[in-house]
């Protein structure tokens, strides 16, 4: 379940889709390169510089209404605006989960909006699944990717879209290194959640997750093997020393993988991904994001 071309990012030919309450985000469905809908918001932020803008890629099981997330994006927007979206098969977006695969292309089409929307400096912070995939889009649509992502033919069109969705600096916080991990026990039951049919009963009507049930094939190249291809984008790597998913292991073979280019913030005492971030480590992650976006 490898992406498709990177190009032809658009949005869905629907009007924004508004909240009803006075001044919530503006709410849009995006369509991605492979032709999933996707919802997504925009906040631009209360005290924005104007061409900022924060990408939020929240965790497996997410999706943009969780109050862990609303509370991530509530305080990026103290330093720009805020996209947030729901990844393919979570919450109202379309299509089903592919696990950190194809998710690539709905952080495309969010970043491609930002861009629309009039904003020059892109940052996109990614928790978890989502940490996996800003590793993965920033090597892909990055100033060094290799080309089409299929290495097929790219017509101009394409190129362009690929330009629309880079990214400027990248925050992967919880992420893992490598797939197929299942070291400890919380993964050990994700995976049993998105292997067997009865585990994504559970995903579908439990946890709001819609999860593919066909396996990867090809095997998308893994976080630790894309973070080389992310210079000279600059490149932050964010780990509690008490994440109960992934040990330090993962994101010191992320930073290694490097080769220096990457900044590691180890959090002491903090757990998994959004929920764990205390609002001090969102606060410096939005103060390095705008520091580091060009």
């Amino acid at each position: 379940m490898s992406p498709g071309p990177a190009g032809h990012v658009t949005r869905s030919p629907k009007s924004p889709r508004l909240e009803t309450a006075p001044g919530a985000p503006l709410r849009r469905s995006l369509r991605t390169a492979d032709g999933v809908t996707i919802d997504a918001a925009h906040d631009p932020g209360a005290e924005s510089s104007g061409d900022l803008a924060f990408i939020v890629a929240h965790g497996f099981t997410g999706d943009l209404d969780r109050p862990h997330v609303r509370r991530a994006a509530a305080a990026l927007a103290r330093r720009g605006a805020v996209v947030t979206f729901s990844f393919r098969g979570h919450g109202a977006s379309g299509g089903r989960s592919t696990v950190g695969d194809r998710e690539v292309l709905d952080l495309a089409a969010a970043v491609a909006w930002a861009r629309e929307l009039g904003y020059t400096r892109i940052v996109t912070v990614g928790f978890s699944m989502g940490g996996s995939v800003v590793l993965r889009h920033a090597a892909l649509y990055g100033a060094k990717a290799p080309g089409p992502v299929l290495g097929e033919p790219e017509s101009a069109g394409e190129r362009e879209g690929r330009e629309r969705a880079r990214t400027d600096a990248v925050v992967s916080v919880s992420a893992p290194a490598r797939w197929y991990y299942r070291g400890t026990a919380p993964m050990r039951r994700l995976h049993w959640l998105v292997t067997r049919p009865e585990g994504r009963i559970v995903g579908r009507v439990g946890l709001r997750t819609r999860i593919h049930h066909r396996e990867w094939d090809p095997v998308p190249a893994s976080p630790v093997e894309c973070v080389p291809l992310i210079a000279p984008t600059p490149l932050l790597v964010v780990h509690g020393d008490r994440d109960g998913y992934f040990p330090l292991d993962h994101p010191r073979m992320l930073a290694e993988a490097s080769g220096g280019h990457a900044e590691l913030w180890l959090e002491h005492g903090m757990g998994h991904a959004e929920n764990a971030a205390a609002e001090g480590l969102l606060t410096r992650i939005g103060d390095w994001g705008a520091a580091h976006a060009g």
